[in-house]
């Protein structure tokens, strides 16, 4: 007993110290770079030493804790892909490219782990307290906390999806588990069960039998110099895949249908939304307070560029914003010519900012999965737009949720469009809805920075505890062999 005491006493330090931790957020998507950006200050803030490997750098942070890698010579490897263009997309059933994406992600991480920023702090004698990265179709950052010889947690930026939960428990059952490329919400029929397991299939297939073993040769190939040299050997790929102690994701059970979790799958929804909100620019905040019949906004994300949306229709969808008595700010990348007085065009827009204003009345969005979180936190309904990946299932559950319309990508967009916008601002169900979920998602104990922060901390100090003293208690009530 006087043992364990000495050792919870020690533990108990732990509280007043900080930790060494490495974030890496390789991917260069303006959103998840925006995700990475709060997990990096929440931990600055609350007293640990950050390095933090990024495509989109924080711009002017005053941290003497923070220091940043970037990686940003990875953008281009996106741009690349033109399959992904939103033009060549609209109008056309385009099946979900499983071993396209895969392979992205690990060419992403192949060019991260090349890059001579990062292979200088690698080939370092530096250590690190604990590893925190991105997940995205590459477990092989896993790496980090192989050579750092710490914990590893992931941060998934969607929802309790198979593919994420597969890492740190049990694969989750197609019965009532959905995986990012599908479209059909929980509770299942048959036929959809049928179809989710046909899905999980084909990913697993792509997963297994082509990604897992090149991802095992880049494993190889980056680490197994960097341990000989610390003197030590590289643990086979298959053996660390699951080696994740933790994963956070952005999500909140407001918005999901499912069950139960596993005890180490953690919501920190909302985690990248700024309380307060940043105060809006002048000319935005001029617009919204001198609205009189409210604001629609219209964004399609950061990763899909409106700008790319054929000329025909961006006209056709002035016309149906010009028909409108509400203003409408409309996040579009580059100047348009004969916008109605009515439609205020911005090349970035701060989107937190505009959906907390009293006055926006709807959210014309994409469906990201960002989107979907602000659209629960500030109460707002939405016209769903769906393009590709997630987008599709958010759109869906929102719609099953009660506070959202659903429109296909297509050229007929602008005809339906005027018909939803009517039906949402008439209808008080969809803002009633959406309110009653908003209660719901900040009816909580702690705020999701705050869930970071408990559960980094949980791990590095109560696990290794906890651990040893449950490693002495099995030894005490070995039976006797005799």
């Amino acid at each position: 007993m006087k043992v364990y005491i000495l050792v919870l006493l020690l533990s108990l330090f732990g509280f007043i110290s900080s930790y060494k931790i490495l974030v890496i957020y390789p991917l260069p998507v303006k959103s998840l770079s925006i995700l990475g950006h709060s997990v990096v200050k929440h931990l600055v803030n609350d007293g640990h030493e950050v390095t933090f490997i990024t495509t989109h750098p924080i711009d002017k942070h005053p941290s003497k804790n923070l220091r940043q890698i970037d990686v940003s010579a990875n953008i281009p490897l996106l741009a690349e892909a033109s399959a992904w263009n939103i033009s060549n997309i609209i109008g056309h059933d385009v099946e979900e490219d499983i071993q396209g994406v895969q392979d992205l992600c690990r060419e992403n991480a192949k060019q991260t782990f090349q890059n001579p920023n990062v292979a200088k702090l690698l080939e370092g004698d530096e250590h690190f307290d604990l590893v925190i990265s991105d997940l995205m179709e590459s477990e092989v950052y896993l790496g980090l906390s192989v050579l750092y010889n710490c914990p590893m947690i992931w941060i998934f930026s969607m929802g309790s999806h198979f593919q994420a939960i597969r890492l740190i428990a049990d694969p989750a059952n197609p019965a009532y588990e959905t995986n990012y490329y599908g479209t059909d919400v929980p509770p299942f029929t048959f036929m959809q069960r049928v179809k989710e397991l046909l899905g999980r299939i084909k990913w697993s297939y792509y997963k297994t039998f082509h990604t897992l073993p090149l991802e095992k040769q880049l494993y190889e190939e980056t680490f197994n110099p960097l341990l000989a040299k610390r003197g030590r050997t590289l643990p086979a790929y298959e053996d660390v895949l699951y080696n994740a102690s933790l994963m956070f994701a952005n999500e909140h059970s407001a918005i999901i249908n499912r069950p139960s979790h596993p005890q180490n799958f953690k919501h920190i929804g909302g985690i990248h939304i700024d309380d307060p909100v940043k105060p809006l620019p002048k000319d935005l905040q001029d617009l919204m307070d001198n609205a009189p019949h409210g604001v629609i906004y219209f964004s399609m994300g950061s990763f899909w560029r409106a700008k790319d949306l054929p000329a025909e229709l961006v006209r056709e969808l002035l016309k149906v914003f010009g028909q409108l008595k509400q203003k409408v700010i409309w996040k579009y990348e580059t100047n348009l010519q004969d916008v109605p007085k009515n439609v205020h065009i911005v090349q970035w827009a701060p989107q937190p900012s505009i959906l907390a204003h009293p006055n926006c009345k709807l959210f014309i969005t994409h469906g990201g999965h960002h989107s979907s979180i602000e659209s629960i936190h500030f109460g707002v309904p939405i016209i769903g737009i769906p393009v590709l990946f997630d987008q599709k299932l958010n759109v869906n559950k929102a719609v099953a949720s009660g506070y959202a319309i659903k429109l296909d990508l297509g050229y007929d967009v602008p005809t339906k469009l005027i018909e939803a916008i009517n039906t949402m601002l008439t209808d008080e169900k969809y803002r009633e809805r959406v309110k009653e979920l908003s209660f719901i998602y900040h009816d909580k104990q702690s705020k999701p920075g705050a869930e970071l922060v408990f559960w980094k901390c949980t791990q590095n100090i109560f696990h290794p505890l906890i651990y040893f003293m449950s490693r002495s208690n099995t030894k005490k009530k070995q039976p006797n062999s005799d």
